[in-house]
């Protein structure tokens, strides 16, 4: 039924407003504050002190700067532990920009496959115009890394740093879209015309060239080889000489990466527990390992991450960090801004509700390094940021178990850690997910 606004409409609201008698002092603070600072909570922020009875030792933060390579900092950041452990090397950091341009070089491929996959399709589809929408960013998932890691290794931060568009990569993505976007318009003309599969695939082997060299001059390009020199936290001098990023990463992190299972929250009708997801179209690595996700309530969900920091080992997670957070201090508490009192509405929406509605999904990944037990039960954690040591705890944040309840969608667990029924779920074969499927968000913040 039509119902447009009446004046009549507007003047009742405009008269219920002028009786509130609390309503031009809330105006006025408002007006001059902003909503999260009026409505932030002195209560909340006191609760949240960096304190935890389960606390892994203090890395240095690593910062991503202005790109949403998160995801992969996370990772990388998980992996430097064990080596720091292993080696004693406090603060020993692992090149994001190596990992970053397999990667990109790695999206633009599969941005090929899909394209190609689809090109009888009009690219008014829904597939199509997903795809046509980002070719390729930032973002990524545990095992679009891991998937790297088993193709191409990994090196010191030293042996390939930093450069303008690792640090800042928005130009670099304007221009590989627009690239990867003229590629698709190229190849799908190529299936309309009834182009041979070689004549498909000497013009894709030539677009990846262009690829390659377009990020050969914004990061440089990636090491073959090099030498692991360094001196540990004794001053004992270290060197190891003409090593693989493939045999650096096996003798000197050492995981097996087939032990660690992306677990996944995700309370909606259309997913039900104890079950593995996969979504389709999502990835980097054509013929590499896949996206697998275990769905499980939130109480398993926790135990398994208190089960692997009680063991010393830090947990990767993914949650939505925009959601009731204060970035400046580091607090992620549901509890933090009273938005409701504040405007006398309820915004309240349950978890499975903000996923079905498009209010929340994973934007970012992090790592949980602590945790506050009471009684055996989580109060709240601590989480490794990437955003630098200028925020929160030098860089550390404290997240209330209630805002882990409602926006930690997915975290990294070693099987070991697994029942022999969860782990019996991980080798079922997964049901597929739709590309734009809130689990198939990629954390890039």
């Amino acid at each position: 039924m039509s119902q447009p606004i009446s004046e009549a409409t507007i003047n009742k609201f405009k008269q219920a407003l002028a009786n509130k008698p609390s309503a031009g002092a809330l105006q006025r603070a408002v007006m001059n504050n902003g909503i999260n600072a009026t409505s932030e909570s002195t209560a909340a922020k006191a609760k949240m002190a960096q304190t935890f009875s389960i606390d892994l030792h203090a890395e240095k933060v690593a910062n991503q700067k202005q790109s949403g390579r998160c995801w992969m900092f996370a990772a990388l950041n998980t992996m430097r532990r064990s080596l720091a452990d292993q080696f004693n090397l406090k603060d020993f950091e692992l090149s994001q920009n190596y990992t970053f341009f397999w990667d990109k070089f790695e999206k633009s491929n599969y941005f090929y496959e899909n394209i190609l996959a689809t090109a009888t399709e009009p690219t008014s589809s829904r597939k199509v115009a997903f795809l046509l929408t980002t070719p390729q960013q930032d973002g990524g998932q545990w095992d679009m890394l891991t998937a790297l890691i088993d193709k191409y290794g990994i090196v010191p931060k030293y042996a390939m740093p930093e450069t303008y568009s690792s640090s800042k990569s928005s130009e670099l993505n304007g221009l590989l879209n627009l690239k990867l976007r003229k590629d698709a318009v190229t190849l799908r003309q190529l299936v309309q015309d009834k182009a041979s599969d070689a004549e498909i695939s000497t013009a894709r082997e030539k677009m990846l060239g262009e690829v390659y060299r377009i990020l050969a001059y914004t990061l440089g390009e990636p090491p073959v080889e090099f030498d692991f020199e360094y001196r540990d936290d004794n001053k004992k001098y270290h060197i190891d000489q003409h090593l693989t990023p493939k045999a650096f990463f096996d003798k000197y992190v050492g995981w097996d990466l087939d032990d660690y299972q992306s677990i996944i929250n995700a309370p909606t009708e259309d997913k039900p527990y104890n079950q593995l997801y996969t979504v389709e179209m999502l990835g980097n690595v054509v013929g590499g390992r896949q996206v697998r996700h275990l769905n499980l309530n939130i109480d398993d969900f926790k135990q398994l991450a208190i089960k692997q920091l009680e063991n010393g080992e830090a947990v990767w997670f993914g949650s939505d960090v925009g959601q009731a957070s204060d970035r400046q201090i580091g607090i992620m508490d549901t509890a933090i801004y009273d938005k409701d009192a504040l405007f006398d509405v309820d915004f309240g929406l349950t978890k499975a509700q903000r996923l079905d509605y498009a209010e929340s999904l994973m934007t970012h990944a992090m790592v949980i390094t602590g945790v506050d037990l009471v009684a055996g039960k989580p109060t709240k954690w601590k989480v490794e940021n990437s955003w630098g040591d200028k925020v929160g705890e030098k860089g550390y944040f404290v997240m209330s178990d209630a805002w882990f309840d409602e926006f930690v969608y997915q975290i990294v667990i070693n099987k070991k850690y697994l029942s022999d029924a969860q782990q019996a779920s991980t080798k079922k074969d997964p049901k597929v997910l739709a590309p734009w499927d809130p689990m198939g968000a990629l954390a890039s913040h």
